[in-house]
């Protein structure tokens, strides 16, 4: 996907760009939530008071962070079956990218999948490990291929 091409308006009035922002926050506070072992409600809160929020979509961001809270668990072992170790083992930014993605690509259907891997790896590149994104692309494009078969399908024919 070209550079463009993602950041042209939508018709539906989803603003790419504040979704993208809204995506690294989700990043940052999951990452904040992994680590703290604070509520969801209180990583919400701090991040409401601590980050501009104005430039990212709040209401894209509150459903990604409260999405997977919620489905922790289905996310997780769903994401057992194309990691290569447990997802405890997996470093805790990638394990967040890897969250975020599969809550989108499980519980978000208006998301192209192409859209969810390729903000997986560019959020990885800006904050992960050299190769983490080599690593989320891997697990993504397996993950993608699976749960929305026929997306991914008509994509390809």
């Amino acid at each position: 996907m070209s550079g463009n091409e993602h950041r042209r308006p939508r018709p539906d009035g989803v603003d790419p760009q504040a979704r993208s922002r809204a995506r690294r926050r989700a990043l940052q506070a999951i990452y904040a939530w992994q680590l703290s072992g604070q509520t969801i409600e209180q990583v919400i809160e701090q991040f409401r008071a601590e980050q501009d929020m104005e430039v990212a979509d709040l209401e894209y961001f509150e459903d990604i962070v409260r999405g997977i809270d919620r489905h922790l668990d289905q996310l997780d072992g769903e994401l057992r079956a194309f990691l290569d170790r447990e997802i405890a083992q997996v470093d805790p930014i990638e394990r967040g990218v890897l969250r975020i993605a599969a809550y989108e690509l499980l519980h978000r259907p208006d998301v192209p999948y192409r859209v969810v891997i390729n903000e997986a790896i560019e959020t990885t590149k800006r904050f992960g490990a050299d190769h983490g994104h080599t690593y989320v692309n891997g697990v993504l494009d397996k993950a993608a291929a699976t749960w929305r078969a026929a997306e991914a399908s008509a994509r390809r024919g």
